[in-house]
């Protein structure tokens, strides 16, 4: 009886790991990303999370090994708001890495997003010069729109878990 027990375990067991199939996402695959929402220097701070969105499928081996929809998460790295005398905005998000929904992680290399607003020192500085009032023109902010689209690249071979 116990070797009945044990052989129909053994054959529950394996079938159960043949459900899912393991895949190597190589280094150097690019996934596309893109911002959920959008994102403003002036509005954000350093350490704060922001989110990012797999925009298709990722395919290895004829299985979908990262779905379309599976959220990345940024690290807000620099958050700088326009100042006056044209100084420009600047934002800087770090996008270490995903989670899989089974919880395998995906680690990406210097996978970072750069946004600046336009600098405007030379019109303040021209403004300036004929009146008083130069220095109080702004750069323009840095804004991050929602559906920013962002290539993260896999830093290395990584196994995963693919349906």
């Amino acid at each position: 009886m116990k070797k009945i027990f044990f052989t129909v375990a053994m054959a529950l067991a394996s079938c159960g790991a043949m459900a899912q199939k393991q895949v190597t996402v190589k280094a150097g695959t690019i996934i596309p990303l893109a911002a959920v929402e959008q994102v403003k220097a002036a509005d954000v701070q350093e350490g704060q999370m922001v989110d990012f969105r797999v925009m298709r499928d990722v395919m290895v081996d004829g299985v979908c090994a990262v779905s379309q929809g599976t959220i990345a998460k940024g690290k807000v790295v620099e958050a700088c708001k326009s100042t006056v005398a044209g100084t420009k905005g600047k934002l800087v998000i770090n996008i270490a890495n995903l989670t899989l929904p089974n919880g395998d992680p995906l680690y990406f290399s210097n996978t970072d997003v750069r946004v600046y607003g336009k600098n405007r020192t030379p019109v303040s500085v021209v403004v300036g010069i004929f009146t008083l009032f130069g220095f109080l023109i702004p750069g323009s902010k840095a804004v991050m729109p929602a559906g920013y689209e962002v290539q993260a690249t896999v830093a290395a071979n990584t196994t995963v878990s693919a349906k």
